[in-house]
């Protein structure tokens, strides 16, 4: 057991290091925590200091239709992109990870491509492939470009948790007579079941947040929460944006929320194994 005890520069600049990351995260938090209070504003416009307490705009917000239609849009995209995203990531990871073939890295980065190429050039690429096919302003279209989006950060995840992996546990129940479909849901499956829902749930969050790829491809009737957002800040700036932002803000604490939980039940799971 170490008795190290810090000397007074060490303290210095461990007290630095807090201060700095304070900073650091006050800079960053500083427009959510700016935003939030705005969403109970009793008055008509976005002004500090607030003229009274009100839940009206989250009422109004749930009580109008165009907005609980961009969220069921949002849902029902989001949902089926992840389902979508999830599965062919996962089928993605485990031929990377387990294969070995010439041109491999060259694989791994086409399907890594959509978090490196700035998402405007992706969009207008999506447009003029869906544009001669038909599936501009089409479902169909919002949820294939969704996916295309989203399934990097499920191969990511899920290659993540593979590399943890002990391949020796699928060939022992695949010498015992196993079929790879078994092998793959009893014994695969379960162990990195952690990295795969942590794939999906930021899958989720990559099609449910964004904005450039649906205004380029989807039409009204596919009008999503973030677009309908941009919509109204561009036109005219509601406080109802605000009760939206905080909702979303909520939202994205639960996801870190669950991932950290995620990652904890993983940690668990490779001691136990180990």
């Amino acid at each position: 057991m170490s008795t190290h005890t810090r000397t007074p520069t060490e303290w210095f600049w461990l007290w630095v290091l807090w201060l700095s990351a304070g900073f650091v995260l006050f800079f960053l938090m500083a427009p959510i925590i700016a935003i939030m209070p705005l969403s109970v504003n009793s008055g008509q416009f976005l002004t500090y200091p607030l003229q009274g307490y009100s839940l009206r705009w989250y009422e109004a917000f749930l009580e109008s239709p165009r907005w609980m239609s961009a969220v069921k849009n949002s849902l029902f995209v989001g949902s089926i992109s992840t389902l979508l995203a999830t599965t062919l990531g996962t089928l993605a990871s485990l031929g990377l990870v387990r294969a070995t073939f010439r041109g491999k890295g060259l694989i791994m980065a086409i399907v890594l491509s959509p978090m490196i190429v700035p998402v405007i050039i992706t969009a207008v690429g999506f447009y003029f492939f869906f544009a001669p096919l038909g599936l501009t302003s089409s479902y169909t279209g919002l949820i294939l470009a969704h996916t295309a989006l989203a399934t990097p950060f499920v191969v990511i995840t899920v290659s993540a948790t593979l590399q943890g992996f002990d391949m020796n546990l699928a060939k022992a129940a695949a010498s015992l007579g196993a079929h790879p479909t078994t092998v793959f849901f009893r014994v695969i499956l379960p162990l990195i079941l952690p990295g795969l829902a942590s794939g999906a749930l930021f899958a989720f969050a990559t099609s449910f947040d964004e904005v450039v790829v649906a205004l380029l491809v989807a039409g009204p009737q596919q009008n999503t929460l973030p677009r309908e957002m941009f919509s109204g800040i561009r036109e005219n700036i509601s406080p109802i944006i605000t009760a939206v932002a905080t909702i979303l803000t909520l939202m994205s604490i639960a996801l870190l929320a669950s991932l950290e939980a995620l990652r904890r039940r993983g940690e668990r799971l490779r001691g136990i194994k180990s």
